[in-house]
């Protein structure tokens, strides 16, 4: 299938999770997680209607970025965060959606002039294997961070451990969603969580059903990966 039927499927499964929940389909937006892909399929996602692209590499980055300069791209870094690049992803990106701690937050603080928006990611799972902030963590710090006003948190990420069953990603997804309505009842200075960035290409109808507003999508828009 090309990229064109790809993101038709996907726009077809983001409205049938909708209506099964009563949302408006434009309430959620869709990511293309471009990890190993070359740019032309990249600009073939952008000129098929996919204007949100997310990097896990920063030097991938720097490839793809000035092969599709011109194009109306909003690009979101989504990958681990090394605290000697975080200038030049500052740079570059729109959004850093992995901030994984307090530590992370203080170099990004220091690093910036004006108010600058970020997503905090969860590792709800407590997995070893990924970065982020534990659920209790975050709500113990938040106060911390909060002092940090060159910094603004309007959105949770997570990734949930693997599930070849979409159905077992649900009970991480309420659990996002539920540290969401968490925050914003603190009332929190410069916390202000409007977005959850969640699902990925074999969970991402199940993410939308528990309020996704960001779902990132990679196999399932572009293929196998290239490398």
């Amino acid at each position: 299938m090309s990229i064109q039927d790809n993101l038709k499927q996907i726009r077809r499964g983001i409205e049938t999770a909708c209506a099964r929940v009563h949302r408006e389909p434009a309430e959620v937006r869709i990511l293309g997680a471009c990890k190993g892909q070359p740019a032309e399929r990249i600009r073939a996602a952008v000129e098929a209607g996919v204007d949100l692209m997310g990097e896990n590499r920063f030097q991938e980055a720097e490839e793809h970025q000035p092969a599709l300069e011109g194009l109306d791209i909003e690009w979101h870094f989504i990958g681990k965060l090394q605290k000697n690049k975080i200038n030049r992803i500052l740079n570059r990106f729109h959004m850093i959606q992995t901030v994984d701690g307090v530590k992370t937050m203080e170099h990004i603080h220091k690093r910036v002039d004006e108010v600058r928006d970020v997503f905090l990611e969860l590792n709800l799972g407590e997995e070893d294997s990924k970065s982020g902030f534990t659920a209790d963590g975050l709500l113990k710090a938040v106060h911390y961070m909060a002092q940090l006003n060159r910094v603004r948190v309007t959105g949770l990420m997570c990734i949930p451990p693997f599930s070849e069953d979409p159905e077992e990603s649900r009970p991480w997804f309420q659990r996002l969603h539920g540290i969401r309505e968490e925050l914003n009842a603190l009332e929190i200075p410069n916390f202000h969580v409007l977005h959850l960035s969640m699902g990925m290409s074999n969970d991402y109808e199940v993410a939308v059903e528990e309020g996704a507003t960001i779902v990132r999508v990679g196999s399932a828009l572009f293929g196998r990966r290239s490398r």
